[in-house]
């Protein structure tokens, strides 16, 4: 365990350095790789022996390279890429947060702030390769769980979709296409739509999806009867995910529900229980303040946002999601 921060930043820098993407469905030499991305050749080969060792690469008897089933989800044209979200999770921003778990701890807030001398999405917003590293690796997070979402609720009594905080819109395309009656909107601020317009129409929903612009904590876009938001919430504290859900209730109609895609922690933290639930907790502990949650988490929050939790979804194994379903209680928070 002590090891693992060891093994990601081998992973992490093999994004960086593109060594997935440079093998592709060949072998070379750890000389022929060097060559390629500009790296010293005795040290890319000590590389390459560690991703071997991680079950990344196989090497030959000739001292020639090739990726693995794992490995190839390195490359940035695999259907199932992990690349962009690799090079976050070992990004500076995120290693940078992490050194200060200790004092997050202690004082129950986000040590990124005090690393980077602002909280994580203003960094974000004045980043724009790393923003787009975000929304990259946010969208392949999402594609993993888009088509489980869409095929275990029952979108088909709903015409409009809103996908809050829905970046590129992968979400929603699989929502849309897996329920051909349905329209969508994304909502999200402007550099997280950024993408989404040529994404929507590649995944063949552009011509039943808008972009909508803008912040939900000063509001949600109108005219949508179910809002589904996906790994937003667990970004925020309780107050700030209580202002959220109050802008959706305002916006939703009395027969509209909101859905929220999230991790459902166990009311118990047992040995064998999925133990990135609880790395993802500490994870937005130290970046951005925010929490995952339990059952009972979930149902204070929503019913202090004039909702109530009518049903939880666990999706499949090895997927660690659930789906939260909040129904609209009268009156509206702002009647």
């Amino acid at each position: 365990m002590a090891h693992g921060h060891m093994a990601a930043q081998v992973v992490g820098v093999a994004a960086r350095l593109s060594v997935a993407d440079l093998l592709r469905d060949t072998t070379r030499t750890s000389a022929d790789l060097a060559r390629a991305c500009g790296a010293d050749p005795q040290a890319m080969h000590r590389l390459l022996r560690a991703m071997a060792g991680l079950g990344l690469l196989s090497e030959d008897e000739g001292g020639r390279f090739s990726l693995t089933e794992a490995g190839s989800l390195l490359r940035t044209d695999h259907p199932d890429s992990l690349h962009a979200l690799v090079r976050l999770l070992t990004d500076p921003t995120t290693v940078g947060a992490w050194t200060g778990l200790e004092e997050s701890v202690r004082t129950g807030g986000p040590h990124f702030s005090k690393a980077f001398g602002q909280d994580f999405f203003t960094y974000l917003g004045g980043a724009p390769q790393l923003s787009e590293q975000f929304n990259a690796a946010m969208s392949q997070g999402t594609r993993m769980v888009a088509d489980l979402v869409a095929n275990h609720y029952d979108f088909g009594r709903f015409t409009t979709v809103v996908d809050i905080g829905g970046g590129h819109g992968t979400l929603l395309a699989a929502i849309l296409r897996a329920h051909p009656s349905l329209k969508g909107i994304v909502f999200d601020v402007p550099e997280g739509l950024e993408g989404a317009e040529r994404n929507l129409a590649d995944l063949g929903v552009g011509d039943r999806c808008t972009r909508e612009p803008g912040d939900f904590f000063t509001g949600v876009t109108a005219g949508g009867d179910i809002h589904v938001l996906k790994s937003v919430l667990h970004d925020w504290n309780d107050e700030q995910c209580v202002t959220i859900l109050r802008h959706c209730r305002e916006a939703l109609p009395e027969n509209g529900r909101v859905l929220l895609v999230e991790r459902v922690l166990p009311d118990t933290a047992a040995a064998g229980a999925d133990e990135l639930m609880y790395l993802s907790d500490l994870n937005m502990l130290v970046k951005v303040g925010g929490r995952e949650r339990t059952r009972a988490d979930w149902d204070t929050l929503l019913r202090a946002s004039g909702f109530r939790l009518s049903a939880v979804t666990s999706l499949p194994r090895p997927q660690p999601f659930s789906l939260i379903e909040g129904t609209p209680v009268a009156p509206r928070p702002d009647q």
